[in-house]
């Protein structure tokens, strides 16, 4: 057993377990203090002694560690915590909860509900126009491809809310933007249209409960979409 992995206390994950738990695993140094943002974690041949799991079960976690923000692969370097990733704990629960759909989506509906409201208040003119723009590359999108206008669509109005201690928290929406949009095997474009005019109307009326309410029956529908469709792979 090496020495470096062990002085790290990582606990051995059952060779029957997913990459989830070594996602769990990692991810406990860094909630347990033993290694903070912009540490390196031990090698990958060190890891995979010391979590008694194979190479693509490894490389499986750190990838989806990697997507979420939480770590950093750099070539013949070696694979390290991000370093802002102490200010953003919300990446580090969805670390913890990649196979909990339920629980991502209903993640994205508090965070965008949320900074819709406040964005009604704060949204400029030309936050407005950009906005009207992303709707307008929706409709005239070829073969319902629209999933990055959507994201823009989505991105506009957090940044639009204008908090620095909230601004932590975009780039996990984004992350579960993504997430719940790869699931997403049939596009609506017109229901998508609908929903996102109104948003954008209550928005440029600056009334922040109808903006809720809105965003409220847009991210229901994607939800039951979404969750109807995972019911149907399993």
């Amino acid at each position: 057993m090496n020495a470096s992995a062990r002085k790290l206390g990582v606990q051995s994950v059952n060779r029957n377990t997913l990459s989830k738990q070594v996602v769990e695993r990692i991810v406990q140094l860094l909630i347990s203090g033993q290694l903070k943002a912009g540490d390196k974690l031990p090698p990958e041949m060190e890891l995979i002694e010391e979590l008694e799991v194979s190479r693509s079960v490894l490389r499986e976690a750190l990838s989806a560690l990697e997507t979420l923000g939480v770590i950093t692969r750099k070539t013949r370097e070696g694979t390290f915590f991000n370093n802002k990733v102490g200010t953003h704990p919300f990446s580090v629960m969805l670390a913890l909860a990649t196979d909990n759909l339920p629980a991502i989506i209903e993640a994205r509906m508090a965070l965008e509900l949320g900074l819709v409201t406040i964005a009604a208040e704060k949204i400029t003119d030309e936050q407005l126009a950009r906005l009207k723009a992303t709707i307008d590359a929706i409709a005239n999108s070829n073969d319902d491809d629209y999933g990055n206008a959507d994201k823009e669509f989505h991105l506009i109005i957090a940044l639009s809310a204008n908090n620095p201690v909230l601004e932590g928290m975009i780039d996990s929406l984004l992350i579960t933007h993504n997430r719940i949009n790869s699931l997403i095997q049939i596009r609506e474009r017109e229901r998508t249209l609908e929903y996102h005019k109104a948003i954008y109307a209550a928005l440029e009326s600056r009334k922040p409960q109808e903006a809720f309410i809105h965003m409220y029956q847009h991210l229901d529908f994607v939800r039951k979409k979404v969750l109807q469709y995972s019911l149907t792979q399993e």
